[in-house]
């Protein structure tokens, strides 16, 4: 392995397992952290990727993931531990690391985020405050910021559900505005930045679907893309949270976290478009419409 060339994943999730993909189908070396040697690591390994045992939030086995390393990719799911981690990543890479590039997966409701700005989840804060973290450092750093993925639970999961049962798409949306992205999509931006990090230093990457809808125009595209009249139903907020939302069985984090993307959704803060997917990888991010398409049998059962 050409050790400048090395990528670290910090996290092999959705995104990050579509990364690994792209980043080996280019021959490039991947090395992903995981906190278990189970059966995940095994199918890593079987895929190219040379897997370790760490955990973000123990600087020693950060370092120990680092060695040899040119490039990282920084990312975890919704947890309370997001700002732990990156001060952890931070410090160690400043003093152990040679990184020439890090790409930090953050979330585009930072763009709207002050240091005193009270009206976001405690996750989005913490996502705040780890950019701010990463600048500080000095590291190579380059900021990825998706809005809401076309793959999360309320539009994939809970859409089926409910288009099954009744024909409808039911959130507490009202009349805001929103531009999905697919995880695919964010994954070409993140490899790309990955393969070569030099022209991307110091930028952020605002990551959007390719316009904004409101619901019903969303139901609309849902509609064309299987073949059967789909609408919207807007539920209010509070009875959304106490009938569905709770009793999924999150975090309190994690379930703060999205009662919050909803009611910023229903507050318009959501209607935002960027054509950074197309700037960065030559290829425009997928319409709702392609995307539902290609999951047809999923959606309809």
């Amino acid at each position: 392995m050409v050790a400048s060339n090395l990528v670290l994943l910090s996290n092999a999730g959705d995104v990050g397992r579509r990364v690994l993909d792209q980043l080996r189908a280019q021959d490039v070396p991947v090395r992903v952290m995981v906190r278990r040697d189970d059966a995940r690591a095994a199918e890593l390994r079987v895929l190219g990727a040379e897997v370790v045992i760490g955990d973000l939030t123990r600087p020693e086995t950060v370092a120990a993931a680092l060695e040899g390393v040119g490039r990282m990719y920084f990312a975890m799911p919704v947890s309370p531990d997001q700002l732990l981690a990156a001060t952890v990543v931070a410090s160690v890479a400043r003093e152990h690391g040679e990184l020439d590039g890090l790409v930090d997966m953050s979330q585009m409701t930072v763009s709207q985020m002050t240091a005193t700005s009270t009206g976001e989840s405690d996750q989005q804060r913490l996502h705040w405050l780890s950019e701010q973290v990463f600048d500080w450092s000095g590291l190579p750093v380059v900021h990825v910021r998706p809005t809401a993925f076309l793959d999360n639970p309320l539009f994939t999961t809970l859409a089926a559900r409910s288009i099954r049962d009744n024909g409808t798409i039911a959130l507490p949306f009202g009349t805001g505005r929103t531009s999905p992205i697919a995880v695919d999509d964010v994954a070409r931006v993140v490899a790309t930045v990955l393969r070569d990090p030099a022209p991307h230093i110091g930028h952020v990457y605002e990551l959007t679907g390719p316009r904004t809808v409101d619901m019903t125009e969303m139901a609309e595209e849902f509609s064309r893309a299987l073949g059967r009249p789909v609408s919207y139903v807007d539920v209010p907020l509070d009875r959304w949270r106490s009938e569905v939302l709770a009793k999924a069985g999150l975090p309190p984090h994690t379930e703060q976290h999205i009662a919050t993307m909803a009611r910023l959704h229903r507050e318009n803060r959501y209607d935002r478009t960027s054509d950074d997917v197309e700037r960065v990888t030559g290829v425009p991010a997928q319409t709702i419409e392609a995307f539902v398409a290609a999951r047809r049998d999923f959606y309809l059962g």
